[in-house]
C-alpha cells in the first residue's frame, strides 16, 4: 500500500515505539505517589514534558497534557473563554478551523458567549483586517489556526497575534496540523494557547498538549483530579505521553530534512498533474501551505469514487478532514473557500510523510490518472 493519508493517521515512527515498550512494565507506578515507582513514572513524564516543550520553544511548566488535540482545542476555547467572563463575552473564530475549535464555540454560544466567524479568501487565507473588523470591546478571545488540516494553508498568526493583544484578548491558535511540518515557535507566534497532538509527529494516538503562556487563567474541563497542575484531571496516559516526547524530540532534529523532502515530493507531484490532468486545481493558497500537503479540485471526478478506486489499485488517498470523512455535507472549508457543493465533492486530499518515496508519489500518480480517466470516462466527459 502506497499511503498517501498521513495527515489523518500517520504511522507510528519504529523508534517512538520502542522507547514507548518499556513504558508498560517499568513505569506502571502513577506519577502523583511517592514511592520509587511513582517517582520513576514522573520522571518519564517530565522528561517528555520536556521534549514537547522544546519542540515549541516553550517552558516545561506550560505544557498541559491531553488525550488527543481535539481535547487540547476544547479545553483551550472553552478554558480560556469561561475564565475570562468578568471581561466580556465575545469569541472570535474562523470559519475554516477544525470541528474541534466550532463545536467548542458552538457548545460556548449556549452557554451565552456570542460568537464571530471570520471568513477566509478564497485561498483559504483568513486576513488580519478581517479579525480586526470583528474585534469588539468585550472580545476575550481569538482562535485561528495556524495551518489548515484540509487544504494546507498557513495562516498570518503572527500577525492576527498582534491585533488580539492590541484589544486585550487571548489568543490560540490550533496548530496540529502544523508542528512537524513548520517550524512553530510560541513566541514569534506570540499565542498565549496552542494545541498539538502527537499523532502529527507520528507519534501514538492517545497523546495531544495545550501549551498555556505562563500566567494566563484557564478553566479545566476535566475535573476529579489535579494532574497537570490543576488544569486536567485524569491519571496521565504514561506510555503515550512518553511516545509523544520522543517524537517531538525526532521532529525537533529531523524538521529541515523533513521539510525538503516533502517540497521535492510536492514539485515533483505538481509537476506530472500539471502535465498529465492539467485541470486540476490546488484548493487553497499555491504557495502558502504546508510542505507535503495538496489538496486538489479534480472536475468531473467524485472524491469517495476516487478514494475507493485508487484504494483498490494499492494506494491510500483522502477526501479531507479525517473528523469529517463520514460527513453526508461537503467539506466546511472547501465551502468557505467558494467551492460549490459538487466541486467540494470533486476533491482529493494527498498527504505524503517522512518516509514516502520519490518512486511511491509517481506510481500514485499514475494510478490518479487512471482512475480519474476512468471516472471521466463513465460520466461521459471527453478530454
Amino acid at each position: 500500500m502506497i499511503y498517501l493519508d498521513h495527515s489523518a493517521a500517520p504511522p507510528v515512527d519504529p523508534r517512538v515505539i520502542d522507547e514507548m515498550v518499556p513504558c508498560f512494565r517499568e513505569h506502571a507506578g502513577s506519577p502523583s505517589s511517592l514511592h520509587r515507582l511513582g517517582v520513576e513514572a514522573r520522571g518519564a513524564l517530565d522528561r517528555a514534558r520536556g521534549r514537547v516543550a522544546g519542540l515549541i520553544g516553550a517552558g516545561p511548566d506550560e505544557i498541559v497534557f491531553t488525550a488527543s488535540g481535539t481535547e487540547a482545542d476544547n479545553l483551550a476555547v472553552k478554558g480560556l473563554a469561561q475564565a475570562r467572563t468578568n471581561r466580556g463575552r465575545h469569541i472570535v473564530v474562523s470559519s475554516i478551523e477544525h470541528h474541534a475549535v466550532l463545536y467548542a464555540a458552538k457548545t460556548m454560544e449556549r452557554q451565552g458567549f456570542t460568537v464571530t466567524q471570520v471568513p477566509s479568501g478564497g485561498d483559504g487565507v483568513v486576513q488580519p483586517d478581517e479579525v480586526a473588523r470583528a474585534m469588539r470591546d468585550d472580545t476575550i478571545l481569538v482562535s485561528v489556526m495556524r495551518a489548515n488540516d484540509e487544504t494546507g494553508t498557513i495562516q498570518p498568526v503572527r500577525e492576527i497575534s498582534e491585533i488580539v493583544h492590541r484589544h486585550g484578548a487571548a489568543m490560540h491558535t490550533d496548530a496540529v496540523a502544523a508542528v512537524g511540518r513548520l517550524p512553530v515557535n510560541v513566541d514569534e507566534l506570540n499565542v498565549d494557547a496552542l494545541s498539538l497532538s502527537a499523532r502529527s509527529l507520528n507519534g501514538p494516538p492517545g497523546a495531544g498538549a495545550l501549551y498555556l503562556k505562563a500566567g494566563t487563567r484557564l478553566r479545566p474541563q476535566v475535573e476529579g483530579g489535579v494532574q497537570e497542575e490543576g488544569r486536567r484531571g485524569g491519571h496521565e496516559n504514561i506510555p503515550a505521553i512518553v511516545g509523544f516526547g520522543r517524537a517531538a524530540e525526532l521532529a525537533a532534529e529531523e524538521l529541515p530534512g523533513r521539510i525538503d523532502r516533502l517540497k521535492r515530493l510536492d514539485e515533483s507531484l505538481l509537476r506530472g498533474l500539471k502535465g498529465r490532468l492539467p485541470d486540476v486545481v490546488i484548493n487553497g493558497h499555491p504557495h502558502k501551505r504546508l510542505p507535503g500537503h495538496l489538496n486538489l479540485w479534480i472536475p468531473e471526478a467524485d472524491g469517495e469514487s476516487l478514494v475507493l478506486m485508487l484504494d483498490a489499485r494499492g494506494v491510500a488517498v483522502s477526501v479531507g478532514s479525517s473528523c469529517a470523512a463520514h460527513a453526508s455535507k461537503p467539506s466546511h472549508v472547501l465551502m468557505a473557500l467558494g467551492r460549490t457543493a459538487v466541486e467540494a465533492r470533486c476533491s482529493l486530499l494527498v498527504t505524503a510523510g517522512p518516509d514516502t518515496g520519490e518512486s511511491e508519489a509517481e506510481e500514485a500518480l499514475d494510478a490518479l490518472v487512471e482512475v480519474v480517466g476512468e471516472l471521466r470516462a463513465i460520466a461521459g466527459v471527453t478530454a
